[in-house]
């Protein structure tokens, strides 16, 4: 980063240490006022482009930047990120919708000056997509490539419409997706907890992570809400139309809704501690795109099995 940025062509935005051209005095100045050197490559409103596109497309666009690296890992060169962030996606017969989020999702955190990576985690076999255990798979697995200090929870039809949504963690749980499309860009109810959030590594451990008994869709994001709250956490979210998104249409295809969520949301404080990372089984299938890595696995309700409550 030049003199002349330095010089009054920042713009506000992105937390970010800086590695060089930084003076004591500008550095002393700035953390008493705020603890973080804010500078930015962020605009606010993107310019969201739904239309599909091969993941041969991505893959060659991408292959122009070095930087980033086998599975999707990248960090900035011209500062120390604030976070490292694991990105978990949630993955089955949506092989379209990879390729969208990717082509807005990877310029954004690059442009937020992030450490991230990819984590896609696939769901084989027959039984009812479960989102939630794979979301704790997902976290098992991408703590075992780095100490990661972030997680995103995100869906794979979720794209973000504002490079400004900041996708770090803090001393809350964070909720990003608050204004969705689909919802007429309201939240649906004052819980809601669905589509993008995160969670520190720390705080993700303290609530057990989710609920592994969510077979089909729907429930386990509310589950997630409660837990949150057992904990003694609040939820924080984005101000104004930062937290905007736009959903890639879709219809369940052939998943199944769940049934018997309400009767687990009911007993939600009494299976915090007995069902989530804590009794979670899982035999993993991995490979490596340039792009992510990918985690397939085969889940059964015999793979987390939980005590009488």
């Amino acid at each position: 980063l030049g003199s002349s940025a330095l010089h009054g062509e920042m713009k506000l935005g992105v937390l970010c240490f800086f590695m060089q051209h930084t003076t004591s005095s500008l550095t002393l100045t700035v953390l008493a006022a705020s603890d973080f050197l804010l500078f930015t490559y962020t605009e606010g409103p993107i310019d969201v482009n739904m239309s599909e596109i091969s993941m041969d497309e991505i893959h060659q666009f991408f292959s122009q930047d070095p930087t980033i690296k086998l599975g999707g890992h990248w960090k900035p060169t011209d500062c120390l990120p604030h976070w490292k962030v694991a990105i978990l996606i949630p993955f089955r017969n949506r092989f379209e919708h990879l390729p969208v989020l990717f082509r807005h999702l990877i310029p954004m955190l690059q442009r937020q000056r992030l450490q991230f990576a990819f984590y896609v985690i696939e769901q084989a076999g027959n039984q009812p997509f479960n989102r939630a255990m794979l979301f704790n798979v997902g976290f098992r697995e991408a703590m075992k490539d780095l100490d990661w200090d972030c997680l995103i929870f995100h869906d794979v039809d979720h794209i973000p419409e504002n490079d400004r949504n900041y996708y770090g963690c803090g001393q809350m749980p964070r909720h990003f997706a608050t204004k969705l499309d689909k919802y007429m860009y309201i939240l649906p109810y004052a819980e809601f907890f669905g589509g993008v959030s995160g969670l520190t590594v720390k705080q993700f451990k303290k609530i057990n992570g989710f609920a592994n008994g969510f077979w089909g869709w729907g429930g386990e994001d509310d589950d997630l809400w409660n837990r949150v709250h057992y904990a003694g956490y609040l939820v924080t979210r984005p101000e104004g139309d930062t937290g905007r998104y736009k959903s890639i249409p879709h219809h369940h295809r052939g998943e199944v809704q769940f049934l018997g969520r309400y009767a687990l949301l009911r007993k939600s404080k009494e299976r915090q501690e007995l069902d989530g990372l804590n009794n979670l089984n899982y035999f993993p299938n991995i490979t490596y795109d340039s792009l992510y890595k990918n985690i397939t696995v085969n889940l059964s309700p015999e793979l987390a099995l939980v005590s009488e409550y």
